[in-house]
């Protein structure tokens, strides 16, 4: 049987939680947003139409920031065509999917929707088909109190006051041959700096994204950074790094091992943005918005992609359906974005409902939690104050993609008495014995010890078999002297919660 050995020390902190990296990603792509957030029909839709009972799961996953409208979409996106009168609105093809555009939800109804989630708007701004001028009005049209054309415009549309959106982005995966008016490095660089350059002289404190690489086999990948961020440094706060994994040829060892790419991911574009920091002799630190990530079974889409002769709404496109492998592989990625806090402040799992995502919905019928949900719901709920940086001692095993990887990985985060140990158990067939010494942290009794896993990896929660996986307790988990062990099952993510006082506030 396995056994790992970590250490938590208080000092060894390396940056506070960013509540954005809990953030999310809703694109006018599939029943995304049609059929999944809004179904005006639906028995639980309220006056605009938004599905309440999508709401609630929202709000209990515990995404923070919404990326939107794209993705891909952006791209041939006239924002123009989603405000006014519902009525008056324009049907347009969306050559990103290949589907027609109602346009009935848009950005002040996607606005009102984020209230009653709790969210903030990371907007996306089109620059791969339009350019500056559209940008800087959308600007305009979102974020300014009234008293010009197009803030006045919002003011009649129904929305009073300000959307006040902070993060935009330049653009989506810019490098790539199948974006609506893609560009090389060069080009992309130059439009985005005279982007991010006109849009800061409007409003010096905007939080502006440029476009990295769209994963880290792109041929370009860490050139196009460098050349990009030449252009751009001065202008923009965050470089975007987009990924997505999948078990491939039933390599399950290889994908639970899919956070060390995020992890080499990470780190070549930060050498890249500081290399280009250092030439221009520039104070400032580009951060990281990973804002697609997540398990895509993308080979199988491809593999089934079809010519459509039709044009239709809102079709079940990319409706992947998780399994507790899948589960697993998510939170360990979202535990490698932790330990990467310093510089990875924004994050987004790509996407919220229907479409690679952890909320499912059935028009006219139920929603319902994906095995996914659960490592991202926990995780967020329990995240808090400080990462802390693990030292683990742990078995290796040998992967095809990655060569040896540690059995066992763990991050944990520490706010004034409460601590969160998260962990991962990446063996195929046996359980890991763990302990975890908290002594330097003050943890005298736990408070949660969940896990999710089950004898099937391959287990998934469908219309019909909703609760299939869940969060089970994790009764081994014991703390004694200051040390906590634990079993962790096979195939397994684990939280565990802890306080140093006797009381739970």
């Amino acid at each position: 049987m396995p056994r790992a050995h970590i250490e938590l020390d208080k000092r060894a902190v390396i940056a506070p939680v960013h509540r954005r990296t809990f953030g999310s990603f809703v694109e006018h792509l599939g029943r995304c947003v049609y059929d999944g957030l809004y179904e005006p029909g639906h028995p639980s839709a309220n006056k605009d139409g938004f599905r309440m009972d999508v709401v609630a799961l929202v709000k209990e996953l515990g995404s923070t920031t919404i990326r939107y409208p794209g993705g891909n979409f952006v791209s041939g996106f006239r924002w123009e065509d989603s405000v006014g009168p519902r009525e008056k609105r324009p049907v347009r093809r969306d050559l990103a999917w290949h589907s027609l555009e109602s346009n009935q939800v848009g950005l002040d109804e996607f606005a009102r929707w984020l209230k009653l989630t709790d969210s903030e708007l990371m907007l996306a701004v089109n620059v791969a088909t339009r350019g500056i001028l559209p940008a800087l009005d959308l600007l305009e049209y979102a974020n300014h109190p009234g008293g010009t054309a197009l803030s006045d415009l919002r003011i009649a549309n129904g929305s009073p006051e300000p959307h006040n959106v902070r993060m935009w982005c330049l653009g989506n995966e810019m490098d790539g041959s199948w974006q609506t008016g893609f560009m090389t490095a060069d080009d992309y660089g130059k439009i985005a700096a005279r982007t991010a350059a006109a849009m800061k002289m409007a409003d010096k404190d905007l939080e502006l994204v440029v476009c990295g690489s769209s994963g880290s086999a792109i041929p370009t990948f860490g050139d196009w950074e460098r050349t990009v961020l030449e252009h751009s440094y001065d202008y923009v706060d965050y470089m975007s790094c987009h990924a997505y994994y999948q078990e491939l040829d039933g390599d399950l060892g290889s994908f639970l091992a899919s956070a060390i790419d995020m992890d080499y991911f990470i780190d070549t574009v930060v050498a890249t943005a500081d290399h280009v920091g250092y030439k221009k002799r520039s104070s400032k630190k580009i951060n990281i918005s990973f804002d697609e990530w997540n398990v895509w079974y993308l080979k199988e889409h491809q593999e089934s992609q079809k010519t459509y002769d039709e044009w239709t709404y809102a079709p079940r496109q990319l409706e992947d359906v998780y399994t507790v492998a899948d589960a697993v592989v998510v939170g360990n990625m979202l535990m490698t974005l932790l330990k990467h806090s310093d510089r990875v402040t924004s994050a987004s799992l790509a996407q919220l409902v229907n479409v690679i995502a952890p909320i499912m919905t059935e028009p006219g019928g139920p929603a319902w939690r994906q095995t996914t949900f659960y490592p991202f719901s926990i995780t967020s709920r329990l995240a808090s104050g400080e990462v802390i940086r693990p030292v683990i001692q742990t078995a290796k095993y040998e992967t095809a993609k990655y060569g040896p990887v540690s059995v066992v990985d763990s991050v944990a985060t520490v706010d004034d008495d409460q601590v969160a140990v998260f962990l991962v158990n990446r063996d195929l067939d046996e359980p890991a014995d763990v302990t975890v010494d908290l002594r330097s942290l003050g943890s005298s009794r736990i408070t949660e010890a969940v896990t999710v896993s089950d004898a099937d990896v391959r287990a998934t929660n469908t219309i019909t078999h909703q609760t299939r996986v869940t969060p089970w307790l994790n009764t081994s988990a014991a703390l004694c002297d200051g040390v906590l062990s634990i079993r962790l099952p096979p195939v397994s993510w684990s939280a565990v919660a802890l306080r140093s006082r006797g009381d739970d506030l």
